[in-house]
């Protein structure tokens, strides 16, 4: 009985706890083991290794001092770059070194890794941080053999502190109580959202019982070495929101317009009300006036019926008999009509008005969604996204009515808006797009996916048969209906999400 309470409450926690997308894992496959192997002829006589990170598809970032040997002697040492994932490494290239800061930069070919991006903004004390990278002190209690350093595996995690910044010579450091060992050189340490706060460099000698802290050198640091070796990089400024809080916002923002459609609705059903009051009052004086006219009308033929009856006994008592007649049938007739016109006299039926017509504002009379057709540009809505590594430039977008983007993308209807998932070939990424033209809203949810996951996406999209843009309605049914089972196969927490808000353009 116990046990099965155990396991009942254990289920319980997991399903209440907040689904979470962890952008931990997504930076650790831009992360690599940087290998040094030393060869005087056709031996090696030194080897070293340390970490790095991916700043573009095929070049990485680490210390300096991880590579010092290859730098004073490039014929006699070989650099090697083993990803997190597959099950390669690769021979690298040093490109760039500045020992004064402690930063260098690697080529390499044969694979392309997802690349971190920098956080440029302000970081508070206290504030939880990660180092990512592979300890020495682990390889060495876990190692079977020299390949297990050249074989793929995922770096190693610690957690920790930002304790605030200082100097080491004239280089910017941060100082952090997250775990690092030998071997973490030139790793990175991030922020919860994965952005990369500073590369580690150096710890301070706990042996002697006191704390051990550990350097890292300043993404302020970083950012100018890459800009003086020329290497572009993905920066944001944009604070780290965790995905519990964008959630939570998401939810927040779905009740604002919940609660904002019931009250729509509720002022256009009072406006209807009120249309259909003032409809039925025009239609109810309407009515009387006609009735009014028709009773007239009848009260005319009245009289004019009794002056003929009256001018035929006025005739026949002067023996004019003939003309007595005629005037009395006219009479009658006179008589006759007074009573259809009056018979026929309209009632009033309510269930036959017609409401006036609603105005939505744009005076025509339309409540239907504006259809998404036009050049718009869409502006980032930073309190509605969660920014961790894409650039926040506007959007333009040049949506045809049949859901043609820019004239190369289609998109299929997705209810009331249009939806387009992208699978890259290069990038490890998939992206659904989202337009609400009732909201002029354009969202772009983004996905950081491993290999294996990137591989079962990129089989679905192959069954994708739609290519370019069509008015074929079936065709783009049949693109919804491939694009849902992509979308069923992704996580069930996203790890960024783009809100843009649209306006016509030029």
């Amino acid at each position: 009985m116990m046990r099965h309470l155990i396991l009942l409450l254990t289920l319980a926690l997991c399903w209440a706890a907040p689904a979470r997308a962890d952008d931990i894992s997504a930076s650790a496959r831009g992360v690599v083991r940087i290998v040094t192997i030393a060869v005087v002829g056709d031996e090696v006589v030194g080897f070293g290794h340390g970490s790095g990170f991916a700043v573009a598809p095929n070049r990485v970032v680490t210390n300096a001092h991880v590579v010092e040997l290859a730098s004073r002697y490039p014929d006699n040492v070989v650099i090697g770059v083993v990803p997190s994932e597959g099950d390669k490494s690769f021979q690298g290239r040093l490109i760039a070194i500045d020992p004064d800061r402690d930063l260098a930069l690697i080529e390499f070919s044969g694979v392309r890794l997802p690349t971190l991006a920098i956080y440029t903004g302000a970081v508070a004390e206290g504030d939880a941080l990660i180092a990512l990278g592979y300890p020495g002190n682990v390889d060495l209690a876990t190692a079977r053999s020299a390949a297990d350093f050249i074989n793929p595996q995922s770096p190693v995690r610690s957690q920790g502190n930002f304790s605030g910044n200082r100097r080491l010579g004239n280089t910017s450091v941060l100082i952090h109580t997250a775990a690092i060992a030998r071997g973490n050189s030139g790793g990175p340490l991030l922020d919860r959202c994965g952005r990369v706060l500073g590369v580690n460099t150096a710890q301070t000698n706990g042996d002697s019982g006191d704390s051990s802290f550990g350097f890292a050198v300043s993404a302020a640091e970083l950012a100018a070495f890459l800009a003086e070796a020329k290497q572009p990089a993905s920066t944001v400024t944009v604070p780290c929101t965790t995905v519990e809080q964008q959630m939570a916002q998401d939810r927040d923002a779905a009740e604002a317009e919940r609660l904002a459609a019931e009250e729509r609705a509720r002022v256009e059903a009072a406006r209807a009300d009120a249309q259909r009051q003032e409809a039925m009052a025009q239609a109810r004086a309407s009515n009387a006036a006609a009735r009014e006219n028709f009773m007239a009308g009848a009260a005319v033929l009245l009289v004019l019926g009794a002056l003929c009856l009256g001018g035929g006994g006025l005739l026949l008592s002067r023996g004019r008999q003939r003309e007595a007649i005629w005037v009395a049938a006219g009479g009658g007739v006179l008589f006759l009509g007074a009573v259809a016109l009056f018979i026929s006299r309209p009632t009033f039926d309510e269930t036959k008005v017609v409401p006036l017509p609603a105005d939505n504002g744009t005076g025509t009379g339309s409540t239907a969604a504006p259809a998404p057709a036009g050049r718009m540009v869409c502006k980032l809505v930073p309190e509605r996204s969660r920014v961790i590594l894409s650039k926040t430039d506007d959007v333009t977008l040049d949506f045809g009515a049949d859901g043609c983007v820019n004239g190369r993308t289609q998109y299929a209807e997705a209810g009331r808006n249009w939806q387009r998932i992208l699978v890259p070939d290069q990038e490890q990424t998939v992206s659904v797009l989202d337009y609400d033209p009732a909201t002029q809203t354009y969202t772009n949810t983004r996905y950081l996916l491993s290999a294996e996951e990137m591989g079962k996406a990129r089989k679905l999209r192959s069954e994708v048969k739609l290519k370019s843009c069509s008015t074929d309605q079936a065709a783009r049914a049949g693109m919804a209906t491939q694009q849902q089972q992509i979308r069923a196969s992704l996580p069930q927490v996203y790890n960024e999400k783009l809100v843009y808000r649209c306006a016509a353009g030029n």
